[in-house]
């Protein structure tokens, strides 16, 4: 069986020469928007350059070169560079960890410079600077659409965080923040909001940007708030383009993969109440999931294009132990489904799917016992926890909530459903075997914060492209001429079914529409006509997708409250400057400034700004809180600190200063700074280092 289409099959439409006819044209003027919206929210012009030039040179130049070298190259540099960005990131975070273990970060450099002056010097890998001479170049039309898709995400994030103040950004930045300030100093790292709490979590995202800071001298607030996410989220779009025309075959099966997998969501037919397919839109409120994804994107392009480059594979996979394990189970599901699938079809065991099944099990193994510490962070298998968190009480009625839910997820991938016997292609089984694996995981696991849903986020650019296969590989006749009315039919539909007032009580109103709506689906699919019922299905989930797109773009009347005070940011920056790395800071700033019965223990700006690990600053989500949150109960958020005696001795140095006090905290914890708002009481007992209108800085004497 083929592992991809003919390369007939893959031949596309020459692309004009001429300079208007280039595919750079749109890239270009992405590029161009990008650098308006970040100099008119604030990132100067010596910061954009020199990250430009960094991404660029010290990055994607050597990631791409490599790429081809290894894999032989892609079918477009479109493809090269986007894939080559990822593995270059890959090779960086790879060469940051030793580098800064032996204390000298710079030498993260030695990588770049070593692969770019070997492909300049070897004659034969001379060839590789200029990619495949028969390559396929992207359509025009393709490239203004993908930067059509660029430009909206840089659109949302230019409202929902370029353009917010740092004080006012959204919670977890702060937390971001954070970690790259515990990566840039120190190694292994661990949770800088609480003393030696081990980091039980994700960190290669903040690896690569202290790498980035300590290349290029840019502060970490510019690259958590602004600039490190978006070369990730470009690259990403570009990937899903070139997976859906690998599998679909055509161009437009790539740019209809990259709208599905950003573009359409579930069909919400009551206001605050979500079936959700999880969105792509945490492009920067997430930087783990957006690293993740791109270093996972050209794993499942190697696979699915049989080419078994195993030295890139395998830095991809080390790379991502840290990046998100997240992805790991997910790929090891569907690398297993394809022998165990195949294996039935053709009677025998293939070892290219097996070999990168134990390598992937083998790199889950490390991230458990390595990277986590054997630690959950608070995930746990429990059964339609997403359905009982989204309707608590409602009991027996969970099947049927849960059976909603699947069918908000085929309004948005139904298009698997008209595979045929595509669906046993080892790259289609592959696919669904992740698709299955994260709606699975969605289901049957459960977060005090709603994360299993993550690995459904994960495996959505995977059935997108599946459903858009689904669509390619549909028959051409007079059935599918039906398509496109059936699609704006069941967006009337949808629309209708929204102004639908159902009596009963609050489940029966919200289910009762679905299923209405999922009766006329099954109904069309029973007659035969799978594409009409896809697109039917489709046509469901536009008006929300309508609203959820105009509404990430259009500014919204809210007014942002500062969570951080304005002098917040020169105090921890005065820290950060006259203190060493190893040094402990101790404050009484636990709890956000907002309404909550008790502590919102999500505070981070301390260690954030200072770059110093803290005695206790925020617990929220620290390994020691989230595995004693009961899920269905109290709030993570409503969860006490796990060790009271210390966080009883850390405040009454503030709230009940003495000589006694102080030197407690100096001798048993080794704190050396105090980080506190105006305390004058202090001043009898500790040096005033720094004072601004809101914050102050205290030194205490380690004798």
């Amino acid at each position: 069986m083929a592992l991809a289409p003919p390369e007939s099959a893959l031949a596309g439409p020459r692309v004009p020469s001429g300079r208007l006819g280039s595919g750079w044209v749109p890239a270009g003027v992405v590029c161009v928007g990008a650098v308006v919206v970040f100099l008119c929210c604030g990132v100067s012009v010596r910061d954009l350059t020199v990250f430009a030039a960094y991404i660029g040179i010290g990055v994607a130049l050597p990631g791409t070169l490599l790429w081809r070298a290894f894999t032989g190259g892609g079918s477009s540099p479109a493809e090269d560079i986007a894939a080559g960005l990822a593995l270059g990131y890959a090779v960086e975070v790879l060469a940051y960890l030793p580098a800064r273990a032996a204390g000298v970060p710079l030498l993260v450099l030695v990588s770049p410079v070593a692969v770019i002056g070997t492909f300049a010097c070897v004659p034969r890998l001379r060839r590789h600077w200029r990619g495949a001479v028969a390559g396929e170049r992207m359509p025009v039309w393709c490239a203004w659409a993908l930067a059509a898709v660029v430009g909206f995400l840089i659109a949302w994030s230019a409202l929902a965080l370029y353009g917010v103040p740092v004080t006012s950004a959204y919670v977890d930045m702060p937390y971001h923040l954070a970690l790259v300030g515990e990566v840039r100093h120190h190694l292994p790292p661990t949770l800088p909001t609480v003393l030696g709490e081990r980091l039980a979590y994700h960190w290669f995202v903040y690896a690569e940007m202290a790498a980035t800071s300590w290349v290029t001298g840019i502060e970490p607030v510019t690259l958590v708030y602004r600039l490190s996410t978006l070369p990730m989220t470009a690259a990403m779009v570009v990937l899903v383009a070139v997976l859906g025309r690998r599998l679909g075959g055509r161009w437009w099966a790539g740019v209809a993969s990259v709208g599905v997998t950003y573009l359409l969501v579930s069909p919400a037919l009551r206001d605050g109440v979500e079936f959700t397919s999880r969105s792509m839109f945490t492009a920067w409120a997430s930087p783990t999931q957006t690293f993740g994804a791109l270093l996972f994107a050209p794993v499942v392009l190697l696979l699915v294009g049989g080419r078994r480059a195993w030295v890139v594979l395998g830095v991809l996979l080390a790379a991502l132990i840290g990046a998100k394990a997240t992805y790991l189970p997910l790929l090891l599901a569907g690398l297993l489904a394809v022998p165990a699938v195949r294996g039935v079809v053709e009677r025998r065991l293939r070892a290219e799917w097996v070999v990168p099944a134990g390598l992937t099990a083998a790199c889950l193994v490390v991230a458990h016992f390595v990277v986590f510490g054997q630690g959950a962070q608070g995930t746990a298998f429990a059964p339609f926890a997403t359905m009982r968190t989204q309707w608590a009480g409602a009991g027996v009625a969970l099947g049927v909530l849960t059976a909603v839910h699947l069918f908000c997820l085929a309004c948005v991938w139904g298009g698997v459903a008209a595979l045929g016997r595509r669906a046993l292609d080892p790259p289609m089984l592959l696919l669904l075997g992740m698709g299955g694996a994260g709606v699975g995981a969605a289901v049957l696991l459960g977060h005090p914060s709603q994360s299993q849903l993550y690995f459904l986020e994960g495996v959505r650019p995977y059935l997108s492209v599946a459903a858009v296969c689904g669509v390619v590989s549909g028959p051409a006749g007079r059935r599918a001429r039906w398509a496109v009315p059936a699609c704006v039919a069941g967006a009337g539909a949808a629309l209708l079914a929204e102004g639908f007032e159902v009596p009963g009580g609050p489940l029966t109103r919200v289910v009762v529409p679905y299923l209405v709506l999922g009766a006329g689906a099954l109904l069309v699919w029973r007659r035969g006509f799978a594409l009409v019922m896809v697109a039917l299905l489709g046509g469901y989930a536009v008006p929300t997708s309508v609203r959820e797109v105009i509404g990430r773009v259009v500014p919204a009347d809210v007014v942002r409250v500062p969570s951080i005070p304005e002098g917040a940011r020169a105090a921890g920056r005065w820290l950060r400057d006259h203190s060493s790395p190893g040094d402990v800071v101790a404050t009484d700033l636990h709890c956000r400034p907002v309404r909550w019965p008790a502590c919102d223990s999500r505070h981070f700006w301390v260690s954030g700004f200072s770059e110093r690990r803290v005695l206790v600053e925020g617990w929220a989500y620290a390994e020691s809180t989230l595995s004693r949150t009961e899920l269905f109960g109290a709030s993570y958020l409503m969860v006490p600190f796990a060790d009271p005696g210390r966080l009883a001795a850390n405040d009454a140095v503030f709230a009940r200063p003495s000589a006694e006090n102080v030197r407690h905290l100096a001798q048993k914890y080794g704190v050396k700074w105090l980080f506190t708002g105006i305390n004058h009481r202090l001043d009898k007992f500790a040096q005033l280092r720094f004072r601004n209108a809101t914050s102050s800085v205290y030194e205490l004497s380690q004798t």
